[in-house]
């Protein structure tokens, strides 16, 4: 018997609303819901294995069906001595976090790579800080969209500009100016704060997000998502700027076996060439510029929200396909299982009641 601890920040206790301010409990809580889903649609996956045996964190915020094998930090814990001591009772661990502030290479370390299902550290590295994600893609001729210093670019007619944390998730926190000059000055506002800014040029297109499978050399993709993604209407308070509004993703809308499809297929392999140690599930969010094609905006070294609508598929169950990446195998799958039915069995299906994650 295989044993799997599955352990999702914002569910296993990492934030406690007792301690949020009156104004973010309504993002929050959705935070805290879409995190659910995510966990949820994994331990339901895992539990359909012969031969594993799935146990979760969970909060005392939380009512769990008591079925179901789960746990919960003691009182005093820390997050990362919690998940370091369940880890050591398992087989092995499945963390879902963000990247923000190191959170995500901080688990790793807890868990160790001996347990550890997901990215290998350096891929986790590269991958939480946009810039650095920037950088390493266009080293490798990736059309992606670096990181500007203020000062180094001059403004194009038309142009808008993007600033964000270098480690955001979701798009939280994330403005977009018509202006250079005022995106500069939030960027510096931010620098001066200790905020980690990052400044780029923001890209017109079609949001889109790709659902991986990283095995080794093998990457297989899985879904084409497209991303609900808007500005707001009116301008943030004080600010020249249009609020970035993440409203989830729909999968499957965009047909792997097509032209479009192979082109980010491609895209994804060379992804996966130039950032070393992605493994097991992994997430691209993409741009579809009219002329330029596909711009990859950020990669997602972790399990995303487009997991819980390809799990609801019928007859989907990626599990096994993500355990074989890390050489853990289960008799309702392997690494020999051949890549394009998972994805046919999944394709247009329209998973939006299970949407709307930042994560």
């Amino acid at each position: 018997m295989t044993k799997i601890f599955v352990f999702e920040y914002l569910t296993g206790g990492g934030i406690y609303p007792a301690v949020a301010g009156a104004g973010s409990l309504a993002d929050l809580s959705t935070l805290i819901v879409e995190g659910r889903v995510m966990r949820d649609a994994l331990v339901a996956d895992l539990r359909e294995l012969d031969g594993v045996e799935v146990s979760f964190a969970s909060s005392r915020f939380e009512t769990v069906d008591p079925a179901l094998a789960h746990c919960m930090a003691a009182p005093g814990e820390s997050m990362t001595a919690f998940v370091a001591r369940v880890a050591r009772q398992h087989d092995y661990a499945w963390i879902i976090a963000p990247e923000c502030d190191g959170l995500l290479m901080h688990l790793y370390d807890a868990v160790g790579a001996a347990r550890w299902l997901g990215c290998a550290k350096e891929a986790i590295r590269v991958a939480s800080s946009k810039s650095a994600t920037a950088a390493c893609l266009a080293a490798h001729g990736i059309a992606t969209t670096p990181a500007i210093e203020p000062g180094e670019t001059l403004a194009q007619p038309g142009g808008h500009w993007v600033v964000k944390p270098d480690d955001g998730a979701g798009g939280l926190d994330t403005f977009v100016f018509d202006d250079l000059a005022d995106a500069c000055a939030e960027y510096d506002a931010r620098a001066a704060a200790a905020r980690n800014p990052v400044l780029q040029e923001w890209v017109d297109g079609e949001p889109l997000s790709l659902s991986l499978i990283c095995h080794g050399e093998r990457v297989e993709l899985v879904s084409i998502n497209r991303q609900q993604i808007g500005l707001s209407g009116s301008r943030a308070p004080g600010q020249h700027a249009r609020i970035v509004e993440f409203d989830g993703v729909i999968v499957n809308q965009i047909d792997t076996a097509g032209e479009q499809g192979h082109t980010l297929r491609t895209l994804a392999q060379r992804v996966a060439k130039a950032i070393a140690g992605l493994r097991g599930f992994v997430g691209i969010d993409v741009v579809w510029h009219p002329s330029r094609g596909p711009v990859v905006i950020e990669v997602n070294p972790r399990l995303t929200v487009a997991y819980a609508g390809l799990s609801a598929a019928p007859g989907v169950n990626l599990a096994p396909a993500l355990l074989a990446a890390h050489g853990v195998h289960s008799e309702a799958g392997g690494p020999d299982e051949p890549d394009e039915p998972r994805a046919a069995a999944a394709r247009a299906f329209d998973a939006r009641p299970a949407c709307g994650a930042r994560l």
